[in-house]
């Protein structure tokens, strides 16, 4: 063997080794980024339909978002959402608001930010619309709740309380206290 080749194989020896002491030394840091979370192995939904159904099997509810995302821990956050019953359940209110969760185990839908529940009534002195920034909504009972401040429009009137029951079913909404209002004939 001429000197040259093994000047050739130690040179091509020594950079194997270095390559691999290189190699050998690199472990992901904290500060280095993954480009997804490998521990997440829930689900989103652009333009997210989702359908309630009663206890019969048939459709009693949907609700529509622009986002849907499941956490880690399980419940479900919408972004951008709309509650509609189906016209067999006989309830005319829509409800709308920024956000909602639900929960596993809990069949109230949580409602945060711009919530508003509307009934047309079929004309506008009969239109009701409910506001407030935060409710819970329990679908398959119709019902509605809060303890936050709550504005109610019927027509030209309108009335401001803290805390409401509402039963969309029935047409019936309790105030709980604080309750004022403006009600012209």
């Amino acid at each position: 063997m001429s000197t040259r080749a093994i000047t050739f194989i130690i040179l091509l020896c020594a950079g194997a080794i270095g390559s691999w002491y290189l190699a050998r030394n690199h472990t992901p840091a904290d500060e280095d980024e993954l480009p997804f979370d490998s521990a997440h192995h829930g689900y989103y939904l652009k333009q997210a339909r989702i359908l309630g159904t009663g206890g019969d099997g048939s459709l009693l509810y949907e609700i529509e978002a622009e986002h849907a995302e499941q956490e880690e821990d399980g419940h479900i956050e919408f972004t951008r959402v709309r509650i509609r019953y189906s016209p067999d359940s006989d309830v005319p209110w829509v409800v709308n608001a920024d956000e909602a969760a639900l929960r596993d185990g809990n069949p109230s839908i949580i409602l945060r930010g711009h919530v508003q529940i509307v009934n047309d009534g079929g004309s506008a002195e009969n239109n009701t619309e409910i506001r407030t920034q935060y409710l819970e909504l329990d679908a398959r009972q119709f019902i509605a709740r809060t303890n936050e401040r709550v504005q109610i429009r019927i027509g030209e009137r309108s009335l401001t309380a803290t805390g409401m029951l509402a039963s969309l079913h029935d047409d019936r909404i309790e105030l709980k206290s604080n309750v004022r209002g403006k009600i012209a004939p």
